[in-house]
């Protein structure tokens, strides 16, 4: 619930307060943070995805709605990133945990850049580009299994060894996996 609080209800509600107020002056600039995670099925984090898959939706739309009123909106789609969202959602065991990720100052720029130039959605580096273009043409069954096994508790090489300052607990001591796990 704490997901979809802060994604969603937050998200909604701060934007429905400042977007009035821009619309109001004629002008203003609004950067929603969306997720390629938005484009995937979120085995193993339903509740995540579907947030970012709302958050998507939201600004694509939002952004259509207030065209002629000098208010632009622009939707930041990252995917994995440098940040404590893996160590917080509990998932420094699963294979995107451990995997490389992108800078959150890039990424910051990035998004920040595409706000500035007006653009209506901005997905950075290569890499993530791809998994974007190859979600929209893969079967939702396949990019489920696929997230499955890259998010799913254990997924890790690093499974019992110390990463991040921490060792992290054996598969088998953890609860079994929910939508809700972060």
């Amino acid at each position: 619930m704490h997901v979809i609080a802060t994604n969603v209800t937050g998200t909604v509600a701060l934007i429905h307060k400042i977007g009035n107020e821009m619309r109001a002056r004629g002008a203003g600039k609004i950067l929603i943070t969306g997720s390629i995670a938005g484009f995937i099925p979120g085995t193993y984090q339903a509740v995540y995805n579907g947030t970012k898959a709302f958050l998507n939706s939201f600004s694509f739309t939002l952004r259509h709605e207030l065209k002629d009123t000098g208010v632009t909106v622009t939707c930041l789609m990252p995917g994995p990133t440098e940040t404590k969202f893996f160590e917080r959602a509990d998932m420094l065991d699963t294979e995107v945990g451990q995997a490389e990720k992108d800078d959150s100052a890039d990424v910051a720029k990035v998004g920040f850049d595409a706000l500035m130039n007006d653009e209506g959605d901005v997905v950075g580096g290569w890499k993530n580009k791809l998994h974007m273009v190859m979600a929209n043409v893969t079967p939702a069954g396949l990019l489920a299994k696929r997230h499955a096994k890259m998010a799913a508790p254990g997924t890790g090489k690093m499974n019992s060894l110390p990463l991040a300052g921490r060792h992290l607990r054996p598969v088998r001591d953890r609860p079994l996996p929910t939508a809700g796990r972060c």
